[in-house]
């Protein structure tokens, strides 16, 4: 399997579809790239995923979107980031478990990919969820899906290789050789735009002035701390949280991923 060409042949919404991946940047309305004004990894992610993709008819060459391992041979990442309308995963691979964005970790194949069926691609994107499952299981340990997403006010944690300096010109982008992280919390349904966020769309504010995703941190995990100090994942990195000029300006959006457990769950078991 080499190729967009082929790669096609693999994503499914509720049945096979066509996919070619998705620049899960921020090109399109409602998509999130990299995390701006981050910092170095106090901790050691895993769980961690990237996969490259492309977008040459808009000068970008070189990007990523972010993904979360959560079983030995599934990763979740936003639904936008395998929306070929945009871009390609011309790898059709996934990298896990490095704080280096083009080395370390575990490298699979993509063998399938599946689109939340009822994901709408607009602003905000709406059930921007997708599942991919690896073409063998991987020796890493997963993160837990959270049982639920702590209150407004919950200390929440943002990841991703996304880029560092905002830009509207995608060829302007260079995304970070190294993983970022940015402390943030859960914001209150009113601290978005209208319309944005809701019980399946996570409002996040950043706990550091001028500090948000941005560009190639579409997909990566949304984390908090769960039963034991434990990270859990809460949330996929999906877009801007309101109509803001620019990534560091806030709030950010993000998939509420356990209100999609029973969809995960089913999708998972059909599928192994």
């Amino acid at each position: 399997m080499s190729g967009t060409t082929s790669f096609r042949r693999i994503v499914s919404r509720s049945a096979v579809v066509a996919l070619a991946g998705a620049a899960c940047l921020a090109v399109t309305a409602g998509s999130a790239g990299a995390i701006i004004n981050g910092s170095d990894p106090t901790e050691s992610y895993p769980f961690m995923a990237t996969i490259p993709t492309t977008a040459p008819l808009m000068g970008l060459t070189d990007g990523n979107c972010g993904a979360a391992l959560i079983s030995s041979q599934w990763v979740v990442t936003a639904a936008h980031c395998l929306d070929m309308e945009i871009g390609s995963i011309p790898k059709g691979t996934v990298r896990i478990g490095s704080d280096e964005r083009k080395s370390g970790g575990t490298v699979r194949k993509i063998a399938q990919a599946f689109l939340h069926p009822d994901y709408a691609q607009h602003s905000p994107n709406k059930n921007d969820i997708a599942l991919i499952r690896l073409d063998r299981p991987v020796s890493i340990k997963p993160i837990t899906i959270a049982d639920q997403a702590g209150k407004p006010g919950t200390p929440t944690r943002i990841i991703g290789f996304g880029i560092t300096k905002f830009s509207t010109n995608p060829a302007d982008w260079k995304m970070a050789k190294k993983l970022r992280q940015l402390d943030t919390r859960r914001g209150a349904v009113s601290e978005c735009g209208p319309g944005f966020a809701d019980d399946t769309r996570l409002c996040t504010i950043s706990r550091k002035p001028k500090a948000m995703a941005c560009n190639g941190d579409s997909g990566g995990p949304q984390i908090q701390r769960g039963r034991g100090g434990r990270r859990e994942l809460i949330g996929v990195t999906s877009g801007p949280g309101a109509k803001s000029p620019s990534c560091e300006q806030g709030p950010g959006l993000y998939t509420n991923v356990p209100a999609y457990s029973d969809w995960i769950n089913k999708t998972i078991r059909a599928n192994s």
